[in-house]
């Protein structure tokens, strides 16, 4: 097992990791910008190293200052959590060039899984379900070759980026015309965020709700799913709440696209823990959308019902143990939620409020669980993203699971700076909502947007 790791991130994921290090006796090293000089994450470590200002590129995401970083700090191994490097296979191929374990999957299965297009074509190898779409990139500059393909696969369709995710280089075509230019703004998004303009074409998926299955596996050829998630309550392709299992499969439905998941992981060689993201439609046929190759911001909901420390676990398999458990081991007990707490206000359309918190009140008790980095007297950087934390309730069902989060959220005091309770809130307690009628563009029409 590892000595020492260092956690090559920040806020919640940073305290999550740490916390776990902390309970497996490793040391925990901790990397911070200036503007994360006083976080939460730089206490709790054993020891802390600045590296530089807080522009992600002068800090999270350089990788000669976090390499040099972790060998002034002799760590065995960098976890690199979720966002900034966690899907960067030239970062996890220059930490174990330099003789530190990367905590994740292999460069080349991040490579294999993180390009749409060869993801896509091994899961139509793996008979993984697949939408109708091209066989591989289209060139955005041929209209006519365009033009046909959208024909044979029939109006509306995606034009979706191979590399990156987080819903850029994404664009809807229901016309030739609206295909010609978002083809063409989809690949000058995917240019400016990924460095890799690489787009693809496949049929739309209208009134998708988005199911993603948890799949872990270890450097012995061990493979299991942990089940699914239900992650279709979103705005703008980034998920507010999550929660699992997904209400509206049955368990023949379950087993089926789990196993499904798991077979493609194998076929790529997969370790560490991933995410295989899906839509489904109205008939419940499943498509298959990306794969993440790094811990999911969701998690925690796929943890309260299976009993499984998935960060701990991922740190096991780096360190070359096997999987703590077989795929008859893991049942599902109850139901979780997660609302992710951001800071912004939904009233001044979704608005990022950064600043001093002066009020912080977490709420607990039964079935109650908080991750988060912020705290009475933390100033939240204008810097990264807006999340300050994650509220997740597990219950005995879907319905007591719901109860405890609105009870929860209700607890939750968080001021001045605005925050997202007041929205969750409101959705937790929508007809449509409670009844499963929802997908992934409800509450964007619920919000008017």
């Amino acid at each position: 097992m590892f000595e020492r790791i260092l956690i090559a991130n920040r806020g919640e994921i940073a305290v999550r990791i740490i916390r776990a290090c902390h309970e497996m006796g490793i040391e925990a090293v901790a990397v911070y910008s200036t503007a994360d000089k006083d976080s939460k994450h730089v206490r709790m470590a054993d020891r802390a190293v600045c590296i530089g200002d807080p522009s992600p590129k002068e800090s999270y995401l350089n990788i000669p200052r976090l390499i040099a970083a972790a060998e002034i700090a002799d760590v065995d191994a960098i976890h690199p959590g979720y966002g900034f490097l966690s899907e960067n296979a030239h970062f996890a191929e220059v930490c174990r060039s330099c003789n530190i374990e990367f905590i994740g999957p292999s460069a080349a299965a991040m490579n294999t899984l993180g390009d749409k297009v060869n993801c896509k074509n091994l899961a139509i190898a793996q008979n993984v379900p697949t939408a109708k779409g091209s066989k591989g990139a289209v060139d955005v500059k041929d209209e006519k070759a365009l033009i046909k393909l959208a024909h044979d696969i029939t109006y509306p369709v995606m034009i979706k980026a191979a590399a990156g995710g987080g819903g850029r280089g994404m664009r809807v075509a229901h016309n030739d015309m609206s295909l010609i230019s978002g083809a063409q703004q989809a690949s000058a998004e995917a240019l400016s965020a990924f460095g890799d303009g690489t787009v693809y074409i496949e049929k739309f998926i209208d009134h998708a709700q988005h199911v993603e299955v948890q799949v872990i596996g270890d450097r012995h050829g061990n493979v299991c799913h942990l089940y699914e998630r239900d992650c279709t309550m979103q705005r703008r392709k980034q998920k507010l709440i999550e929660e699992a299992p997904c209400p509206k499969l049955n368990q023949d439905q379950r087993e089926e696209l789990c196993a499904a998941a798991a077979r493609l992981c194998k076929a790529a060689g997969y370790y560490s823990a991933g995410t295989v993201e899906f839509l489904m439609d109205s008939q419940k046929r499943f498509y298959l959308m990306e794969v993440n190759t790094r811990v999911q911001v969701e998690h925690p909901v796929t943890e309260m019902i299976t009993g499984v420390d998935i960060v701990k676990e991922t740190i096991r398999i780096a360190a070359g143990e096997k999987l703590s458990f077989q795929q008859k081991d893991i049942k599902i007990n109850g139901h979780a939620l997660e609302a992710r707490i951001n800071a912004e206000d939904p009233e001044k359309n979704f608005m990022p409020s950064a600043g001093l918190i002066e009020k912080f009140y977490a709420p607990g008790g039964h079935g109650v669980r908080l991750d988060t980095h912020a705290h009475a007297g933390y100033r939240i950087p204008p810097n990264y993203d807006s999340m300050i934390g994650k509220l997740i309730t597990h219950g005995r069902t879907r319905e007591d699971a719901v109860a405890i989060m609105l009870r929860a959220l209700r607890e939750f005091e968080i001021g001045p700076v605005k925050t997202t309770i007041p929205l969750h809130q409101r959705l937790l307690k929508n007809g449509d909502f409670l009844g499963n009628k929802v997908d992934i563009t409800f509450v964007e029409r619920l919000l008017g947007m």
